[in-house]
C-alpha cells in the first residue's frame, strides 16, 4: 500500500532551520568555540547547542547550520574534532554530540551521568580523551571513543570551577576550585598525580589556561578580577594585573607567535593583554555577565565573546593595539 503526503499541509520553513533545531535560542549565552576559520558553535544556558557556518550570523536562529535541544542546561561546550562537540551538563552528565556528514544534524553519541552535581567545565585532551570538573568536587578523565570514565580524582574539597588540558601533552591538565587550590595533574603518575601550585597573591582562582607555546606557562584569573601569568618551573616571579572589578569567568590565549591573552568577567567587560599583561583592548559593550570567549584559529586577530545579554560580539585586535569590533543580536 502506497502512502502519499499532501504537500499543501506542510508548513513552509522560510528560515531554513534544521529539522532538529529548537524553535528559539535562550537569552543567556555562556560559551562559544570555533572549529575552523568559518565555523562557530554557540552554546546556550538552558539546554541547546547551535552551530553556525558564519559566526557573524549568530545568534540568529534562522541562519544556524545545526541545532539541538538538550535534556538539561549546558554549562560548557568544546569541539573535540571536526564534527564532535563535548558538552558539560547541569544534570551531572557529560555528553558527546556529532555533526552528521552533511552537517545539518547533531547526533548524540553518548550521555553519561557520572558526576553527582553540575558539571562546570570540560576540556579535550587530544581527540580521544577529555577531562571534566564538577560541583561534586571530583575530576574525571574520559575515554571518548568508549564513552567511559577511566579515572576519578578527589583532590578538591569544594566545587571544581575549571579544568584545562595541556595543548601539547595529553597527560597534563590543570584544575582550580572554590577551595582556593590550583592543581597541576600528570596522569602518568598513578600514585600521586596532583601537585599544588602556589597561588600568588593568595586568592581563590576561578579560571585557568595554558600558554599555547610554553609548556610550563599558565594564566589564571581569580575572584577579585586579577589575572596572573606564571611559569611554574621558572625562577621569575609571577606577573599579576588587576584587570577586572569582579571575578574572572574565563581566559583564552590566541595562537599568535607572541600570544595575546583575553579575559572576560562578571563586570561585563572584555580585556585583551599582551605577554607583559599590558592591556591592548577593552570592550564594555556587554550589558550582562560575559561567559564565553574564544579566538578564531590559525593565528587570527578575531576574538568572539558571548554573554547573558544574548549578544555575540566579534573583536578585532592586532598585536600593537585595539582595532574594531562588531556585535550581533537578534532583531
Amino acid at each position: 500500500m502506497k502512502s502519499t503526503v499532501n504537500t499543501n499541509m506542510i508548513k513552509e520553513n522560510r528560515w531554513n532551520i534544521p529539522p532538529n533545531a529548537p524553535a528559539c535560542m535562550e537569552k543567556h549565552l555562556d560559551s562559544a568555540q570555533y572549529r575552523a576559520a568559518s565555523s562557530l558553535t554557540g552554546r546556550c544556558w538552558l539546554g541547546s547547542i547551535w552551530v553556525y557556518s558564519d559566526p557573524k550570523q549568530s545568534p540568529n536562529e534562522g541562519f544556524c547550520k545545526a541545532g539541538v535541544q538538550t535534556e538539561a542546561g549546558v554549562t560548557e561546550a568544546k569541539w573535540v574534532s571536526e564534527r564532535g562537540v563535548l558538552v558539560a551538563s547541569d544534570s551531572g552528565a557529560v555528553e558527546l554530540w556529532e555533526l552528521a556528514e552533511d552537517e545539518s544534524l547533531l547526533v548524540n553519541r553518548f550521555t553519561k551521568l557520572e558526576h553527582d552535581h553540575i558539571v562546570t567545565s570540560v576540556s579535550p585532551a587530544g581527540s580521544n580523551h577529555a577531562v571534566s570538573g564538577s560541583m561534586d568536587c571530583r575530576i574525571k578523565v574520559w575515554d571518548l571513543s568508549q564513552g567511559e570514565v577511566v579515572s576519578t580524582y578527589n583532590a578538591h574539597s569544594k566545587p571544581v570551577t575549571c579544568v584545562s588540558c595541556n595543548p601539547s601533552d595529553d597527560s597534563l591538565f590543570l584544575s582550580c576550585g572554590q577551595d582556593g587550590r590550583l592543581l597541576l595533574w600528570d596522569r602518568r603518575k598513578p600514585t600521586k598525580p596532583a601537585s599544588r601550585l602556589e597561588v600568588e597573591p593568595s586568592c581563590c582562582p576561578t579560571s585557568v589556561a595554558w600558554h599555547p607555546h610554553h609548556r610550563t606557562t599558565i594564566a589564571y584569573g581569580d575572584e577579585l578580577g586579577r589575572v596572573t601569568l606564571k611559569d611554574f618551573q621558572g625562577t621569575e616571579p609571577a606577573q599579576t594585573q588587576s584587570t577586572h572589578s569582579r571575578r574572572v569567568s574565563s581566559l583564552a590565549f590566541s595562537t599568535h607567535s607572541a600570544p595575546l591573552l583575553a579575559s572576560i568577567s562578571d563586570d561585563c567587560s572584555v580585556a585583551v593583554m599582551n605577554s607583559e599583561l599590558k592591556e591592548t583592548l577593552r570592550d564594555r559593550r556587554h550589558q550582562d555577565f560575559v561567559r564565553g570567549v574564544c579566538w578564531a584559529p590559525g593565528g587570527s586577530d578575531t576574538l568572539t565573546t558571548v554573554g547573558w545579554d544574548h549578544q555575540v560580539l566579534h573583536h578585532i585586535t592586532g598585536q600593537d593595539g585595539p582595532a574594531t569590533g562588531d556585535s550581533t543580536s537578534p532583531p
